[in-house]
């Protein structure tokens, strides 16, 4: 009997350790697994565009982050409000604002001036989310009725510190104006005429690529523009940095 109770004390002696060890370990992988699941650490973007255009300025840039699921334009759906104030006249307030009352949005922030050819501009967002973040970015083509440049829905979830990712940035008609290019229709330096108009007198009231522009010189005597503010697609670059 002494030699039986003198194995069962030892093996206790093992056993007790071993159900505390699990028992920590197991509290451990339930923190971490916490953890990652309600992970709020920040991070910050650097959001640069370029402009790659000869002839055509752009607005102060409309920059949202969001989750999936946002969009800022749909192509062959109609422009919301926001957006066709921002394509017709370059101001970007009512689409940030738009994009604010989505349950996807996490920030957003606007340029500060217009982005001359060959110019760039760099604004920044900070979102605390865990693991989706992407990026809808619009600018207008201030030489045009309706045109604009942007990024909808691009996924920068997977960038670490200091690293990047681009992209080149078509450009769209947002269908709410007459591809006219009267006089008094540009709001542009080409004319410094009428922004925004509440009317929608487009052969299409939906977003689609943009045909380009039928200056004078191209037999559009009615046109105010010239050759010089022609483009062709891309018209910017797109560069995300994570920076925190």
């Amino acid at each position: 009997m002494s030699i039986s109770i003198k194995n069962k004390r030892s093996t206790m002696r093992l056993v007790v350790p071993l159900v505390a060890a699990a028992f920590l370990a197991a509290c451990n992988g339930s923190s971490k697994n916490d953890d990652v699941e309600t992970d709020t650490e920040n991070r910050t973007f650097q959001i640069t565009v370029t402009n790659l255009t000869a002839n055509q300025p752009l607005s102060p840039l409309a920059v949202i982050a969001h989750k999936s699921g946002y969009h800022a334009f749909t192509e062959g759906s109609p422009a919301s409000a926001g957006l066709e104030q921002l394509a017709e006249s370059g101001a970007n307030g009512d689409l940030l604002a738009e994009a604010a009352g989505y349950a996807e949005y996490l920030d957003s922030n606007s340029g500060t001036g217009a982005i001359g050819p060959g110019g760039s501009a760099t604004v920044e967002v900070s979102v605390t989310e865990g693991s989706q973040t992407y990026l809808s970015i619009v600018s207008m083509l201030v030489n045009t009725n309706d045109g604009f440049t942007a990024a909808d829905n691009y996924d920068i979830s997977g960038l670490s510190v200091d690293e990047s990712s681009s992209m080149t940035l078509p450009v769209w008609d947002a269908g709410t104006e007459l591809n006219s290019e009267a006089d008094g229709t540009i709001p542009g330096p080409a004319n410094g005429g009428e922004g925004y108009s509440a009317a929608r007198d487009d052969i299409v009231d939906f977003v689609a690529i943009h045909r380009g522009v039928i200056s004078s010189d191209d037999g559009l005597s009615s046109s105010i523009l010239n050759e010089s503010h022609r483009f062709d697609n891309p018209a910017a670059r797109l560069t995300v940095k994570r920076i925190d």
